[in-house]
């Protein structure tokens, strides 16, 4: 097997990132999150891709950061921060998860737009029992999530969902049996990449905005983003492509 940390399968119209420190459970570490950042703008520029799966193995998604590679106090803020890569990256992704997502592991997949999950999955922010707290977006990205009271039991006291719960609260789309976890999120990023290209990216720019925005600004910055697309040729491909019966066939222009 490779010794990449992060392996990149192409499978056009998307691409697979996998985790691979199946020794370590995917823990993350700064190699990770230079490999996934590398890979990541290079997915970003790359126009036959329209949508991206993280996965891990099938034990863990990721098993929180690796505690043997944290950095130094004063470089510690810089580090985390790199992590938004994956918040930041323009195109969909959809992560895989099976077995443990964890601290630093379940921040990762809560970057993502979609999660969808195995019956194994189990997730949950464990830092506090560590003298730490999550660093890389928990205290913001799962409240938004699942609601103040439930993200406040999973930081503080160290509550772990199951893949059932995960999906009763809106942390994951759909759970599949372990042995089609691939297959599913595979299926979700290969239907986000048969839509049109410039829609994709502004209705994930808008569902970002929706974290983060108050509700007048978010709605104005919805209106602007369908004002635009009116004047696209996706959308003109679009409508002739509805009044022909027949499958779309966008430029991303």
């Amino acid at each position: 097997m490779s010794g990449a940390v992060v392996l990149l399968e192409p499978a056009p119209p998307i691409a697979v990132l996998r985790l691979n420190r199946p020794d370590k459970l995917n823990a993350i570490s700064a190699a990770v999150i230079r490999a996934l950042e590398g890979h990541l703008d290079d997915l970003a520029h790359d126009e036959a891709v329209g949508a991206v799966v993280l996965a891990g193995g099938e034990r863990a998604f990721a098993a929180g950061a690796d505690v043997d590679d944290l950095p130094a106090p004063a470089e510690a803020q810089a580090f985390v921060e790199t992590w938004r890569c994956v918040l930041d990256f323009p195109k969909p992704v959809v992560a895989a998860v099976s077995g443990h997502c964890l601290g630093g592991g379940f921040e990762l997949a809560l970057m993502c737009d979609i999660i969808v999950a195995s019956e194994t999955a189990r997730f949950g922010l464990p830092e506090t029992g560590l003298g730490l707290l999550p660093g890389a977006g928990g205290t913001q990205l799962l409240p938004r999530t699942v609601g103040r009271s439930l993200a406040a039991e999973m930081i503080l006291a160290g509550r772990v969902l199951t893949a059932g719960e995960a999906l009763a609260h809106g942390i994951a789309s759909r759970v599949v049996p372990g042995a089609e976890l691939d297959e599913a999120a595979r299926g979700v990023a290969t239907a986000i990449a048969s839509k049109g290209p410039v829609a994709i990216r502004f209705a994930k720019a808008a569902l970002q905005a929706a974290r983060a925005l108050p509700l007048a600004e978010g709605l104005a910055r919805e209106s602007a983003s369908f004002a635009a697309l009116l004047d696209t040729e996706d959308w003109v491909e679009g409508r002739s492509a509805l009044a022909e019966r027949r499958p779309a066939t966008f430029t991303g222009r």
